[in-house]
């Protein structure tokens, strides 16, 4: 039920000279524990958690010298999720990174059980909303982070340039959870859609069954996808992006991982830039800053991704001035 990697084995090793170390105590070697809720964590988001670890090697962190790093999974177990979360604890940590999909989870756990240990979010879903904090400016207590929300202008934009790429797709599924579809980025998408003649129609999926969700876009005809930003979207980002080839589906996702494997276009906050700022709430707060003053930062780097192999295979020409505007075009 816990898992400890040393960062050697997930690429750390690799890039540890590259950094040049900045002076700290020589007698204090500070433990960062880093939990995800599953263990494929690794295997899928390599590049984030190198993302994190080069960010705490530019502010002079360097494993086994002033840090030792320790990654632990919950293993998709929830039910036990406070148990593991005692057991990270009993390492007695100086910080706590909860990443991954559900990091909101992991951080409600550590929420339960510790008001001093220091808990970072990385890529945190509305944690003001979910009690996490009290607000993005003041969080409040023993947990900060950064936020990968976008809000409704930003995600009313993805649909505009779904549009664009995708002139003929007027009825358009939005896959994402009950939550997903009543937030104020919903109301802003369902506006945009109105504006732009769509018919945008609610696929509702649970964090463990999409089964009906694509039933409901088979059944309706649906002629397009708008994939809200989401942990389990995340986490399923493979077999979203299959069924949408599969049906030949235009589609929209809300970062380039989804348009990595074959996702037709993605536009949303670069996840590698928020999990190496994450380092930066880790010095501050080593340093001594009281994360109940740490705000809650939101993203500043964002990516137009479009791949090409996926928009020959559906017949789709994107527009030359779009393309033009990508950040990274796939072919």
């Amino acid at each position: 039920m816990k898992r400890r990697v040393a960062i050697t084995l997930i690429g750390g090793g690799a890039i540890s000279a590259l950094w040049p170390s900045r002076a700290r105590p020589a007698d204090k070697v500070y433990r960062i524990a880093f939990v995800v809720p599953s263990g494929q964590f690794v295997d899928l988001n390599k590049g984030l958690v190198n993302a994190f670890l080069q960010g705490l090697r530019e502010l002079g962190y360097v494993d086994g010298k002033n840090m030792r790093f320790e990654f632990y999974s919950i293993e998709g177990k929830f039910g036990q999720i406070d148990e593991i979360a005692a057991r990270v604890l009993e390492a007695s940590p100086d910080a706590i990174l909860a990443a991954g999909g559900g990091a909101n989870e992991v951080a409600h756990a550590f929420q339960r059980l510790t008001r001093t240990v220091p808990v970072i979010m990385a890529n945190s879903s509305d944690p003001a909303a979910q009690g996490l904090v009290t607000s993005l400016a003041r969080p409040g207590g023993n947990i900060t982070g950064l936020t990968g929300n976008t809000g409704p202008e930003f995600e009313a934009k993805r649909l505009e340039l779904l549009r664009d790429v995708a002139p003929n797709a007027i009825r358009v599924a939005y896959l994402g959870q009950k939550l997903d579809w009543e937030s104020p980025a919903a109301t802003g998408v369902r506006n945009a859609a109105g504006r732009l003649g769509i018919t945008l129609l609610h696929a509702e999926h649970t964090s463990s069954d999409y089964d009906d969700a694509f039933a409901f876009i088979g059944r309706e005809h649906l002629q397009g996808l708008f994939v809200a930003r989401n942990p389990w979207n995340f986490s399923n980002r493979r077999a979203i992006t299959g069924f949408a080839a599969d049906r030949r589906m235009p589609a929209m996702y809300p970062t380039r991982e989804f348009a990595e494997v074959e996702g037709l276009i993605s536009y949303g906050p670069s996840l590698f830039d928020i999990y190496r700022r994450s380092a930066g709430h880790v010095d501050r707060i080593l340093k001594g800053a009281n994360p109940a003053d740490l705000p809650v930062e939101q993203p500043t780097k964002f990516e137009l991704v479009i791949n090409l192999r996926a928009a020959k295979a559906l017949g789709l020409s994107p527009p030359p001035a779009l393309l033009a505007l990508a950040d990274e075009v796939i072919e």
